[in-house]
C-alpha cells in the first residue's frame, strides 16, 4: 500500500547547519495497518510524514502510494488520497463557522467545487452517520458553532472531515500533544476506531510510550533518520511500557 525505498533527507544541505533527517530509509505499510512511530527529538519521526505527505521531497528514495510512484507529486496533488492531522485542535477546524460548514469545506478539499457542494440532505445525512462514531453527541448540534466546542471534541472533529473524502492514508502528528490527558486518550480511541471502521493505512508520531504499547497494529522506532525496530502486531502485543522506555536508554 505504502512503500518508502531508501529516503533521504538532508536539511540545510551545503551549510554549517546541515542536518541529515532521514538516511537510507526503508518501510513498507500495508494496507489498514496502524503504524506508530516513536524515537527521540530530531529521530527523523516527522520528516516522515512531511515526506509521505509531500510537504518535502526527499533528495534520494521513492514513495509509492499502491504501485504509483509520487516521490515528485506537490502535497496538494497527494490530498486527494492522503489525509493529516496535526497538534493544534484549533488548526484544522474554523470557529466561526458551524459544525456542518465546516464538514462542506472539507468537502471541498479535493472535489470539484459547486454551490451546492454540501448543502443537500444527503450531505447532511452523510455527515451526522460519520460524526455518531465519535459518540459525542455532536451529530445533533450540526449548526452549532465550532468555537464553541472543546479542544479535544475540535480535534475529533478535524480527525472526521480529515477523511470525510477517499482519503486512503491518514497522517497524524502528535494529535494529542496538546489536549488535556483525558482528551487525549479519547482522540486516541477515535482515532483507532475511525482507522479501523473506515480500514485506512495510518502513521502516528507519539512521545507517549503508553499509546505507543496500547494503540496501533505495528510499532516503528527510529534513531538517526533509520528505522532500528520494527515491531508487528504479534509482537507488539507483548511490549511493555518499561521495555520501550529502555529503548531509548541504548546507543
Amino acid at each position: 500500500m505504502l512503500n518508502l525505498t531508501h529516503l533521504k533527507k538532508h536539511f540545510n544541505k551545503g551549510t554549517p547547519n546541515e542536518v541529515l533527517a532521514l538516511d537510507d530509509c526503508t518501510l513498507t505499510i500495508e494496507k489498514g495497518e496502524f503504524v506508530l512511530l516513536v524515537g527521540s527529538n530530531g529521530s527523523g519521526k516527522s520528516t516522515l510524514l512531511n515526506l509521505v505527505a509531500g510537504t518535502y521531497f526527499p533528495d534520494e528514495g521513492n514513495i509509492f502510494i499502491e504501485g504509483t510512484d509520487v516521490t515528485r507529486l506537490k502535497d496538494y496533488q497527494r490530498s486527494k488520497f492522503i489525509a493529516r492531522v496535526f497538534q493544534d485542535p484549533m488548526a484544522g477546524t474554523a470557529a466561526d463557522l458551524s459544525i456542518i460548514d465546516n464538514f462542506r469545506l472539507a468537502a471541498l478539499r479535493t472535489k470539484r467545487k459547486t454551490f451546492k457542494t454540501g448543502v443537500n440532505d444527503s450531505f447532511k445525512m452523510k455527515v451526522s452517520d460519520r460524526l455518531s462514531i465519535l459518540e459525542l453527541g455532536l451529530e445533533n448540534k450540526l449548526d452549532t458553532l465550532v468555537g464553541k466546542l472543546s479542544g479535544g471534541q475540535r480535534q475529533a472533529l478535524t480527525l472526521l472531515m480529515s477523511v470525510m473524502d477517499e482519503s486512503k492514508i491518514l497522517l497524524l502528528d502528535e494529535p494529542t500533544a496538546a489536549l488535556d490527558p483525558k482528551s487525549a486518550e479519547k482522540i486516541m480511541k477515535i482515532a483507532e476506531k475511525v482507522i479501523q471502521e473506515l480500514n485506512l493505512t495510518a502513521m502516528l508520531v507519539t512521545h507517549n510510550m503508553h499509546y505507543a504499547v496500547s494503540y496501533g497494529t505495528r510499532l516503528v522506532m527510529l534513531q538517526q533518520g533509520q528505522v532500528i525496530k520494527d515491531y508487528p502486531s504479534v509482537l507488539k502485543e507483548k511490549l511493555l511500557v518499561t521495555e520501550l522506555y529502555s529503548w531509548f536508554e541504548r546507543p
